[in-house]
């Protein structure tokens, strides 16, 4: 098929929609395919295999001729011409639109809120908007609910520890019980377990990430304050079941706090010394975004000076770390190899979803 003769579609260069190019385009680089293929080895030994299936699945979307862009002003220049525009972050309305001419009939969001899309310039040109609840997204709430539970109840430190022995050893002071006058609930003695019910959860960020961790607190029937640089309208708050507050606020009442901004220049360091001094003794701090928005020595400090109750961390400063990093020395550290999204097939599907509902709805206009 000539290249002109394919559809267009336009797609934001986010690293994993980089897989709809690989998927659907021909002219797209075998050094791509070959990298993405090393990527998912170990969860999909047959790369090309699923990229098969995936065609097969979105039939007259492929061949495509898929244009990434990396800002505002190339996704305006690639705009003439699309059938369909795929975005995360980059804004799309009236001047996108216009941008774009009458060839453009599906917006789709890589994620479920569109609060970059202007709903009703789409509604008006007769564009349709498309999301995704994202698998990878839900996963990394998932890992960080993890950490916490993990935090509060101790695991990692005590996790195998069932002689008095290993507990001796450990640092404890294991006893035995009168059994006949009372239950034998940790004869280990192990002293500062924690239990997230009724406590305070403090998301910073309540985009896509931070609402899926909502969902799961709220199960546990933890109180939810957010904080961010915009509140959200009462009907989503409702629906988290949070209530916004400032961030000094929520740093200094929350039992736990989780940070989800998204990764710019102006989220590095944004939790450092000061916050740090604030945030409530004893707090479990999450980061499962990018490591840098927490300062490392800062974190350090709080640790060491007893400040901090734990902290947990997927994704480290450095990839791969060293094995003697000294946050690793802090028993109440729970530091993870960069695991929130996967497995692999969370994204895999996210992304084979999206291009079956895209080939669908193309199909239909």
């Amino acid at each position: 098929m000539d290249s002109s003769s394919r559809p267009k579609l336009v797609v934001e260069n986010d690293s994993f929609l980089r897989l709809i190019q690989v998927v659907l385009d021909p002219a797209a680089p075998a050094e791509r395919l070959a990298a993405f293929s090393h990527f998912c080895v170990h969860d999909l030994p047959d790369f090309a295999g699923w990229c098969e299936r995936v065609r097969a699945g979105a039939q007259h979307l492929y061949p495509a001729a898929v244009r990434l862009v990396d800002d505002e002003a190339e996704l305006l220049a690639n705009l003439p011409g699309a059938r369909a525009v795929v975005v995360e972050s980059l804004a799309v309305g009236a001047r996108e639109i216009a941008a774009a001419g009458n060839t453009l009939k599906i917006v789709q969001k890589y994620g479920a809120t569109t609060r970059n899309i202007d709903p009703a310039a789409c509604a008006g040109a007769g564009i349709q908007v498309l999301t995704i609840r994202r698998r990878a997204n839900i996963s990394t709430a998932e890992q960080a609910l993890t950490l916490m539970l993990a935090l509060a109840r101790q695991l990692t430190q005590n996790a195998n520890l069932i002689s008095e022995e290993q507990l001796r050893a450990a640092g404890y002071a294991p006893t035995r019980y009168e059994r006949e006058h009372t239950p034998n609930g940790n004869w280990a003695r192990i002293t500062g377990l924690k239990t997230l019910y009724g406590q305070q959860l403090g998301i910073i960020g309540l985009g896509e990430i931070g609402r899926e961790l909502a969902l799961r607190a709220a199960a546990l029937e933890m109180r939810i304050v957010y904080a961010q640089r915009h509140r959200l309208p009462g009907k989503i708050e409702e629906r988290y079941r949070a209530s916004y507050c400032a961030l000094d606020e929520l740093l200094a009442s929350s039992d736990c706090v989780s940070i989800h901004l998204p990764r710019s220049p102006a989220t590095h360091g944004f939790i450092g010394r000061r916050e740090l001094a604030i945030i409530k003794p004893g707090a479990l701090l999450i980061n499962v975004s990018q490591p840098q928005m927490i300062d490392r020595e800062a974190v350090r400090q709080a640790l060491a000076s007893g400040r901090l109750g734990g902290f947990g961390l997927d994704t480290f400063y450095d990839e791969p770390g060293s094995a003697d990093d000294p946050l690793l020395k802090f028993r109440n550290v729970i530091i993870s190899p960069h695991l929130g999204g996967s497995p692999r097939f969370n994204s895999l599907d996210d992304i084979e979803e999206l291009l079956i509902n895209l080939a669908k709805a193309l199909e239909q206009v």
